[in-house]
């Protein structure tokens, strides 16, 4: 079975020394059946103390406190996981049956808040939309299969064009985004159409044929069916997420899953990067750390005259660039 060598660096740089940083992390590979951690090695700058817990969806979770003053905060996460295949569903009930069984489950407490699916703007359109992909006959397993395909066709992969907080619906009037984009739409119509689906983030390892998403983290969904439980899909790449597929945690959404996150006291401007390196050799595992150096940032002074505020998302610069290209054809 495959091993994976896999580096996660996360690095905060402040222009100001900051104090008082509370932050969670979830780096921990989910441990079953189909996922060994042969080793991991956890490093954080200030060696504070983790705590760790297991939160409600079954992920292990660490909290941490950084309280002296810094200008840095680093983490760096080295792990070796072994991987096994999963079999396919062999999906040989009625497809009736497997309809009755979801149906049945649907207010049971591991399934409830897989099946339910904030209101958004276009909500309705995308489920007349998965309604009209899915067939009278077809079973839970072959519908979510084409919910798969429909993603990966529908919507062009493009870097930088959303971030973390991008909204389905502006997802929709892009027809674009990146992994966690592609699978928020993909548990959104799962769920629209009685299917349990749960967000997965971790990381996709490289194959012969490349994929898309690799060298960062990755996300896909997963989703319930009767008789056999949680199928992996990444809608990415338009394939079945299994021994390629390291998963790190299982959640409604990305903010449930996020691998790192949290909040301190001080100023307003801080730069993070984040680095990931995935492959199977030894000495991929151990080799110079200083590749994995985030680079030197430089901080414009701040002006005194002007009040910090948030930054435009990516997705607001991209409508006003459309709506100033209007106006010039106007």
């Amino acid at each position: 079975m495959p091993i994976f060598k896999i580096k996660h660096i996360t690095n905060y740089k402040y222009e100001l020394p900051v104090r008082d940083s509370a932050n969670q992390i979830i780096l921990f590979p989910i441990k079953d059946d189909f996922q060994k951690v042969v080793q991991h090695d956890l490093n954080i700058s200030g060696s504070p103390e983790i705590e760790i817990f297991i939160d409600y969806y079954g992920n292990e979770v660490g909290t941490f406190t950084q309280n002296e003053p810094h200008n840095q905060l680093k983490i760096f996460s080295k792990v070796s996981v072994e991987t096994f295949p999963k079999l396919l569903p062999q999906d040989d009930m009625f497809s009736s049956e497997q309809w009755h069984s979801l149906d049945a489950i649907k207010y049971e407490v591991p399934y409830i808040d897989y099946l339910r699916q904030e209101a958004f703007e276009g909500m309705a359109q995308l489920k007349e939309t998965a309604l009209s992909i899915k067939s009278d006959d077809d079973t839970p397993y072959q519908t979510a299969i084409k919910y798969c395909a429909h993603v990966f066709s529908s919507f062009e992969y493009i870097k930088g064009i959303t971030a973390v907080d991008t909204t389905i619906e502006e997802i929709m009037k892009l027809k674009a985004g990146v992994c966690q984009d592609f699978a928020h739409v993909l548990t959104a119509m799962l769920r629209l159409t009685g299917i349990p689906a749960r967000y997965v983030s971790g990381y996709i390892c490289p194959n012969r044929d490349g994929m898309r998403g690799e060298g960062a983290t990755h996300a896909w969904a997963e989703a319930y069916l009767p008789e056999y439980g949680w199928l992996g899909l990444d809608p990415t790449n338009n394939c079945i997420a299994n021994e390629n597929h390291v998963r790190l945690a299982v959640g409604r959404n990305f903010a449930d899953c996020s691998p790192v996150k949290g909040v301190y006291k001080g100023g307003y401007e801080h730069i993070m990067e984040v680095n990931v390196s995935v492959g199977y050799n030894d000495e991929d595992f151990n080799d110079n750390e200083n590749y994995f150096q985030p680079k030197e940032v430089n901080y414009p002074k701040p002006s005194a005259n002007i009040t910090s505020t948030r930054k435009q998302n990516s997705y607001q610069e991209y409508m006003e660039a459309i709506q100033q290209q209007q106006q010039q054809q106007q």
